[in-house]
Protein backbone atom coordinates (compact mmCIF):
# COMPACT_ATOMS: atom_id res chain seq x y z
CA UNK A 1 0.00 0.00 0.00
CA UNK A 2 1.21 3.31 -0.58
CA UNK A 3 2.37 5.91 2.12
CA UNK A 4 -0.35 7.32 4.69
CA UNK A 5 0.86 10.84 5.61
CA UNK A 6 -0.71 14.00 6.78
CA UNK A 7 0.14 17.99 5.81
CA UNK A 8 1.13 19.80 9.14
CA UNK A 9 -0.87 22.89 8.49
CA UNK A 10 0.96 26.52 8.45
CA UNK A 11 -1.32 27.49 11.14
CA UNK A 12 0.07 25.10 13.08
CA UNK A 13 3.60 25.93 13.03
CA UNK A 14 3.24 29.76 12.02
CA UNK A 15 6.92 30.33 11.88
CA UNK A 16 7.69 27.95 15.48
CA UNK A 17 10.22 25.03 14.80
CA UNK A 18 9.31 23.62 18.07
CA UNK A 19 6.32 23.41 16.83
CA UNK A 20 6.85 21.51 13.98
CA UNK A 21 8.37 19.25 15.72
CA UNK A 22 6.18 18.54 18.24
CA UNK A 23 3.38 17.88 14.88
CA UNK A 24 6.03 15.16 13.67
CA UNK A 25 6.36 13.37 17.03
CA UNK A 26 3.02 12.90 16.84
CA UNK A 27 2.86 11.46 13.62
CA UNK A 28 5.80 9.59 14.04
CA UNK A 29 4.21 8.31 17.28
CA UNK A 30 0.73 6.97 15.35
CA UNK A 31 2.83 5.30 12.59
CA UNK A 32 2.73 8.02 9.66
CA UNK A 33 4.91 6.97 6.86
CA UNK A 34 4.20 11.02 4.85
CA UNK A 35 4.58 14.58 6.29
CA UNK A 36 3.19 17.32 3.72
CA UNK A 37 4.89 20.78 4.64
CA UNK A 38 3.95 24.27 3.93
CA UNK A 39 6.92 25.86 3.09
CA UNK A 40 4.79 29.47 3.93
CA UNK A 41 4.24 28.16 7.39
CA UNK A 42 8.14 27.58 8.54
CA UNK A 43 9.35 31.31 7.13
CA UNK A 44 11.79 29.94 4.81
CA UNK A 45 10.73 32.29 1.37
CA UNK A 46 11.17 36.15 1.80
CA UNK A 47 10.45 38.34 -1.26
CA UNK A 48 11.37 35.42 -3.80
CA UNK A 49 14.28 34.24 -1.94
CA UNK A 50 14.94 31.19 0.18
CA UNK A 51 16.61 31.53 3.30
CA UNK A 52 19.32 29.15 3.38
CA UNK A 53 20.12 29.37 7.25
CA UNK A 54 16.29 28.62 7.92
CA UNK A 55 16.42 26.06 5.47
CA UNK A 56 19.70 24.18 7.62
CA UNK A 57 17.76 24.67 10.50
CA UNK A 58 14.52 22.73 9.32
CA UNK A 59 17.09 20.19 7.89
CA UNK A 60 18.70 19.31 11.01
CA UNK A 61 15.13 18.88 12.60
CA UNK A 62 13.91 16.80 9.94
CA UNK A 63 17.32 14.51 10.25
CA UNK A 64 15.51 12.94 13.48
CA UNK A 65 12.46 11.58 11.54
CA UNK A 66 11.98 8.79 8.79
CA UNK A 67 9.18 10.37 7.07
CA UNK A 68 8.64 10.76 3.06
CA UNK A 69 7.96 14.49 2.27
CA UNK A 70 5.98 16.58 0.18
CA UNK A 71 5.81 20.34 0.27
CA UNK A 72 2.97 22.45 -0.78
CA UNK A 73 4.10 25.94 -2.08
CA UNK A 74 2.55 28.98 -1.10
CA UNK A 75 -1.44 29.45 -2.61
CA UNK A 76 -1.02 32.81 -3.97
CA UNK A 77 2.18 31.45 -6.89
CA UNK A 78 0.01 32.53 -9.83
CA UNK A 79 2.05 32.01 -13.13
CA UNK A 80 -0.54 34.21 -15.22
CA UNK A 81 -0.13 36.90 -12.56
CA UNK A 82 -0.04 40.63 -15.20
CA UNK A 83 1.59 42.37 -13.01
CA UNK A 84 4.79 40.98 -11.03
CA UNK A 85 5.47 37.86 -12.59
CA UNK A 86 9.18 37.33 -12.20
CA UNK A 87 8.47 37.30 -8.81
CA UNK A 88 5.92 34.53 -8.56
CA UNK A 89 7.92 32.37 -10.69
CA UNK A 90 10.91 33.35 -8.32
CA UNK A 91 8.67 32.34 -4.93
CA UNK A 92 7.67 28.99 -6.85
CA UNK A 93 11.67 28.01 -7.93
CA UNK A 94 12.46 28.53 -3.70
CA UNK A 95 9.84 26.65 -3.04
CA UNK A 96 11.07 23.72 -5.15
CA UNK A 97 14.75 24.44 -4.00
CA UNK A 98 13.32 24.05 -0.63
CA UNK A 99 11.57 20.84 -1.26
CA UNK A 100 14.97 19.38 -2.39
CA UNK A 101 16.86 20.52 0.58
CA UNK A 102 14.26 18.76 2.89
CA UNK A 103 14.56 15.35 0.17
CA UNK A 104 11.07 15.74 -0.70
CA UNK A 105 9.83 14.18 -3.34
CA UNK A 106 6.67 16.44 -4.52
CA UNK A 107 5.48 19.90 -4.64
CA UNK A 108 2.33 20.80 -4.88
CA UNK A 109 1.12 23.94 -6.97
CA UNK A 110 -2.03 25.55 -7.60
CA UNK A 111 -2.71 26.55 -11.20
CA UNK A 112 -2.64 29.92 -12.52
CA UNK A 113 -5.47 31.79 -11.78
CA UNK A 114 -7.40 34.65 -14.76
CA UNK A 115 -8.39 36.77 -11.71
CA UNK A 116 -6.23 36.43 -8.39
CA UNK A 117 -7.96 36.32 -4.90
CA UNK A 118 -6.76 39.67 -3.98
CA UNK A 119 -8.74 40.65 -6.67
CA UNK A 120 -12.10 38.84 -6.23
CA UNK A 121 -13.88 42.43 -5.00
CA UNK A 122 -13.07 43.82 -8.60
CA UNK A 123 -13.87 40.97 -10.47
CA UNK A 124 -16.44 41.91 -12.73
CA UNK A 125 -13.78 44.95 -13.91
CA UNK A 126 -11.33 42.44 -14.85
CA UNK A 127 -13.79 39.52 -16.73
CA UNK A 128 -11.54 38.21 -19.76
CA UNK A 129 -12.01 37.17 -23.37
CA UNK A 130 -11.57 33.39 -23.88
CA UNK A 131 -8.67 34.58 -26.17
CA UNK A 132 -7.10 36.69 -23.23
CA UNK A 133 -7.29 33.28 -20.69
CA UNK A 134 -6.15 31.42 -23.44
CA UNK A 135 -2.96 33.72 -23.63
CA UNK A 136 -2.45 33.40 -19.83
CA UNK A 137 -3.02 29.62 -19.96
CA UNK A 138 -0.66 28.96 -23.08
CA UNK A 139 1.90 31.47 -20.77
CA UNK A 140 1.52 28.96 -18.19
CA UNK A 141 2.50 26.18 -20.20
CA UNK A 142 5.55 27.54 -21.43
CA UNK A 143 6.50 28.03 -17.79
CA UNK A 144 6.10 24.87 -16.22
CA UNK A 145 7.71 23.42 -19.26
CA UNK A 146 11.01 25.16 -18.86
CA UNK A 147 10.38 24.45 -14.96
CA UNK A 148 10.40 21.19 -15.05
CA UNK A 149 13.18 21.05 -17.18
CA UNK A 150 15.39 23.06 -14.76
CA UNK A 151 14.42 20.66 -12.14
CA UNK A 152 14.05 17.23 -13.16
CA UNK A 153 14.03 15.72 -9.40
CA UNK A 154 11.32 17.07 -8.51
CA UNK A 155 7.21 16.18 -9.42
CA UNK A 156 5.39 19.23 -9.17
CA UNK A 157 1.78 17.89 -8.76
CA UNK A 158 -0.86 20.78 -9.70
CA UNK A 159 -3.88 20.92 -7.73
CA UNK A 160 -7.63 21.24 -8.75
CA UNK A 161 -9.39 24.28 -7.45
CA UNK A 162 -12.31 25.22 -5.35
CA UNK A 163 -15.23 27.14 -6.68
CA UNK A 164 -16.50 30.15 -5.20
CA UNK A 165 -20.13 32.08 -5.34
CA UNK A 166 -20.87 34.45 -8.25
CA UNK A 167 -16.42 34.63 -8.29
CA UNK A 168 -16.07 31.21 -10.41
CA UNK A 169 -14.51 30.47 -12.94
CA UNK A 170 -11.92 32.35 -11.79
CA UNK A 171 -9.53 29.42 -12.62
CA UNK A 172 -9.41 27.08 -14.95
CA UNK A 173 -8.86 24.02 -12.70
CA UNK A 174 -11.95 24.06 -10.98
CA UNK A 175 -12.58 21.71 -13.41
CA UNK A 176 -10.49 18.71 -14.10
CA UNK A 177 -10.78 18.25 -17.53
CA UNK A 178 -8.99 21.90 -18.44
CA UNK A 179 -6.39 21.20 -15.60
CA UNK A 180 -5.86 17.47 -17.60
CA UNK A 181 -5.45 19.08 -20.93
CA UNK A 182 -2.87 21.75 -19.35
CA UNK A 183 -0.70 18.55 -17.65
CA UNK A 184 -0.98 17.22 -21.04
CA UNK A 185 0.32 20.38 -22.92
CA UNK A 186 3.05 20.80 -20.71
CA UNK A 187 4.10 16.98 -21.43
CA UNK A 188 6.68 16.75 -19.13
CA UNK A 189 7.06 13.38 -17.03
CA UNK A 190 7.65 15.39 -13.68
CA UNK A 191 4.52 17.59 -13.61
CA UNK A 192 1.03 15.72 -12.56
CA UNK A 193 -2.00 16.10 -11.19
CA UNK A 194 -2.53 16.79 -7.16
CA UNK A 195 -6.41 15.63 -6.82
CA UNK A 196 -7.48 17.33 -4.28
CA UNK A 197 -10.84 15.46 -2.99
CA UNK A 198 -12.53 18.38 -1.17
CA UNK A 199 -12.20 20.42 -3.75
CA UNK A 200 -13.48 18.27 -6.50
CA UNK A 201 -16.51 17.52 -4.76
CA UNK A 202 -17.20 21.26 -4.27
CA UNK A 203 -16.80 21.71 -7.61
CA UNK A 204 -18.87 18.87 -8.64
CA UNK A 205 -22.05 20.38 -6.59
CA UNK A 206 -21.33 24.08 -7.74
CA UNK A 207 -21.18 23.07 -11.78
CA UNK A 208 -23.66 19.83 -11.88
CA UNK A 209 -20.97 17.16 -12.91
CA UNK A 210 -20.38 13.56 -11.53
CA UNK A 211 -17.07 13.46 -9.43
CA UNK A 212 -16.45 10.35 -9.82
CA UNK A 213 -16.62 9.94 -13.35
CA UNK A 214 -14.36 13.23 -14.11
CA UNK A 215 -11.72 11.93 -11.48
CA UNK A 216 -11.77 8.70 -14.03
CA UNK A 217 -11.21 10.66 -16.93
CA UNK A 218 -7.88 11.81 -15.56
CA UNK A 219 -6.71 8.88 -13.40
CA UNK A 220 -3.53 8.32 -15.18
CA UNK A 221 -2.20 11.86 -14.82
CA UNK A 222 -2.60 11.58 -10.76
CA UNK A 223 0.21 11.90 -8.84
CA UNK A 224 -0.30 12.83 -5.76
CA UNK A 225 -3.57 13.65 -3.61
CA UNK A 226 -5.36 15.78 -0.80
CA UNK A 227 -7.74 14.39 1.04
CA UNK A 228 -10.21 15.96 3.64
CA UNK A 229 -13.58 15.96 3.93
CA UNK A 230 -16.44 18.56 3.51
CA UNK A 231 -20.33 18.67 2.84
CA UNK A 232 -20.12 19.99 -1.12
CA UNK A 233 -21.45 23.42 0.16
CA UNK A 234 -19.91 26.73 -1.93
CA UNK A 235 -19.09 29.53 0.23
CA UNK A 236 -18.31 33.61 -0.86
CA UNK A 237 -15.21 34.13 -1.63
CA UNK A 238 -14.43 36.41 1.84
CA UNK A 239 -15.50 33.93 3.89
CA UNK A 240 -12.33 32.02 5.86
CA UNK A 241 -13.62 31.70 9.24
CA UNK A 242 -14.66 27.87 9.24
CA UNK A 243 -15.48 27.87 12.52
CA UNK A 244 -18.55 30.17 12.02
CA UNK A 245 -19.23 28.09 8.46
CA UNK A 246 -19.45 24.79 9.73
CA UNK A 247 -22.79 24.72 11.46
CA UNK A 248 -23.97 25.28 8.62
CA UNK A 249 -21.88 22.34 6.78
CA UNK A 250 -20.61 24.94 4.44
CA UNK A 251 -17.18 25.74 2.93
CA UNK A 252 -13.89 24.28 2.17
CA UNK A 253 -13.52 22.86 5.92
CA UNK A 254 -10.93 20.26 5.44
CA UNK A 255 -12.59 17.92 7.89
CA UNK A 256 -11.32 14.52 9.54
CA UNK A 257 -12.34 11.89 6.31
CA UNK A 258 -15.73 10.69 7.49
CA UNK A 259 -17.15 13.40 8.90
CA UNK A 260 -18.66 14.76 5.80
CA UNK A 261 -20.30 13.52 2.84
CA UNK A 262 -17.32 12.52 0.06
CA UNK A 263 -17.86 9.54 -1.25
CA UNK A 264 -14.18 8.43 -1.06
CA UNK A 265 -14.59 4.85 -1.92
CA UNK A 266 -16.14 5.51 -5.20
CA UNK A 267 -13.67 8.15 -5.86
CA UNK A 268 -10.50 6.16 -4.58
CA UNK A 269 -11.93 3.18 -6.89
CA UNK A 270 -11.43 4.79 -9.91
CA UNK A 271 -7.57 5.50 -10.06
CA UNK A 272 -6.30 3.26 -6.93
CA UNK A 273 -5.40 0.64 -9.54
CA UNK A 274 -1.66 1.98 -10.71
CA UNK A 275 -1.63 4.55 -8.36
CA UNK A 276 1.71 4.94 -6.86
CA UNK A 277 1.28 8.37 -5.22
CA UNK A 278 0.80 9.04 -1.27
CA UNK A 279 -2.26 9.51 0.44
CA UNK A 280 -2.07 12.85 2.06
CA UNK A 281 -4.78 14.07 4.61
CA UNK A 282 -4.66 17.62 4.68
CA UNK A 283 -6.96 18.53 7.59
CA UNK A 284 -7.10 22.08 9.16
CA UNK A 285 -4.82 22.53 12.16
CA UNK A 286 -8.10 22.48 14.30
CA UNK A 287 -8.72 19.16 13.16
CA UNK A 288 -5.05 17.85 14.04
CA UNK A 289 -5.92 16.29 17.51
CA UNK A 290 -8.05 14.02 14.97
CA UNK A 291 -5.43 12.84 12.58
CA UNK A 292 -5.49 9.26 13.64
CA UNK A 293 -9.26 9.03 12.90
CA UNK A 294 -8.95 10.23 10.11
CA UNK A 295 -6.21 8.02 8.94
CA UNK A 296 -8.23 5.11 10.35
CA UNK A 297 -11.39 5.90 8.40
CA UNK A 298 -9.16 5.98 5.48
CA UNK A 299 -7.61 2.70 5.91
CA UNK A 300 -10.80 1.12 6.39
CA UNK A 301 -12.00 2.84 2.87
CA UNK A 302 -8.95 1.92 0.87
CA UNK A 303 -8.78 -1.50 1.83
CA UNK A 304 -12.46 -1.99 0.33
CA UNK A 305 -11.54 0.06 -2.61
CA UNK A 306 -9.78 -2.58 -4.97
CA UNK A 307 -12.57 -5.46 -4.18
CA UNK A 308 -15.07 -2.51 -5.02
CA UNK A 309 -13.71 -1.36 -8.35
CA UNK A 310 -13.27 -5.56 -9.13
CA UNK A 311 -17.38 -5.74 -9.00
CA UNK A 312 -17.76 -2.41 -10.60
CA UNK A 313 -16.07 -3.26 -13.70
CA UNK A 314 -17.19 -7.06 -13.85
CA UNK A 315 -20.53 -4.99 -13.69
CA UNK A 316 -20.04 -3.08 -16.57
CA UNK A 317 -18.48 -5.68 -18.66
CA UNK A 318 -22.04 -7.73 -18.22
CA UNK A 319 -23.92 -4.77 -18.74
CA UNK A 320 -26.15 -5.68 -15.61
Amino acid sequence: MQELGAKIDETMIDRSLPRLKTGLDVLREHEFQAVELPVHGLDAIRNGRLDYARVMHVRELLADYDFLYSVHSPDPINLMDQTDLELHVAVLKASIEFALLINATVLVYHPGRYVSEELFMLYEKHDMSSDEKRKLFDKETLLLQRIADEYPEITICMENSRPYLFHSPYCYAERLGPLAEQVENINRKNIKINLDFGHVYLSSKHYGFDAIKAVEQVRLLIGHTHIHDNFGKVIFHHEKQQTRLVPFGRGDSHMPVGWGEIPFEDILSTFIDGYEGMFMMELRGRYFDSVLESRENLRAILASCIPHRTLQERTFVNGT
